[in-house]
């Protein structure tokens, strides 16, 4: 992950799709303080939540300022210090490996895209089902309108290719119900589209 983390410390992030693609993500906003996007999200987390991905850590951080106990996981040995330089709490963990209190989170974000990690969307939320309290909800950003799933192999500046998946809002019911959930709310702020998910 070394590129990754030589990305989030410059704030400049490319991602390379094996098919020969680019596309540049959000490194500055990450290193921002949350937006009206992002408040979206954190507005609803009333209770323990995960943050799976935390980059740079502004919604762990966020979170744990006003009183939300939160981790935030992410396999970047550089997102996890820089997130705790924040404020916030978090462990270099992959979310398919052991993660401190499986089963009894109230709330899983997956901001930001994360929905993609590993490349399966459908694994990832079975997997984040496990790790949500039977009550639980996750918490989704994903692609606009007009997409469906799409999975490539990436890289972030010319480090390892890893697949990755990108889910978009038309196929968020399906892709919900093969992982156990349904859709309880949806929000829209500019370009972003976020999503709640409880389990059935």
């Amino acid at each position: 992950m070394r590129a990754f983390d030589t990305a989030l410390l410059s704030h400049v992030c490319l991602l390379e799709l094996a098919n020969g693609g680019r596309v540049e993500l959000p490194a500055e906003r990450w290193a921002e303080p949350p937006g009206l996007g992002d408040e979206l999200l954190l507005g609803r987390c009333t209770g323990p939540t995960l943050d799976i991905g935390c980059g740079p850590g502004r919604l762990t951080a966020e979170l744990i300022a006003r009183g939300v106990r939160t981790l935030g996981i992410d396999v970047s040995r550089t997102a996890v210090q820089l997130t705790r330089d924040r404020g916030g709490l978090a462990l270099r963990r992959d979310v398919f490996d052991r993660v401190p209190g499986e089963g009894r989170w109230a709330h899983a974000l997956l901001a930001d895209g994360n929905v993609g990690i590993g490349g399966d969307p459908v694994r990832l939320l079975r997997r984040v089902a496990e790790l949500l309290a039977p009550d639980g909800r996750a918490l989704v950003e994903l692609e606009p309108p007009g997409q469906h799933v799409r999975r490539e192999r990436v890289r972030v500046n010319g480090g390892p290719w890893i697949p990755w998946a990108w889910l978009g809002v038309d196929a968020l019911d399906e892709i919900a119900r093969a992982a156990g959930f349904r859709v309880v709310w949806q929000g829209v702020h500019g370009q972003r589209h976020f999503s709640e998910l409880a389990r059935h």
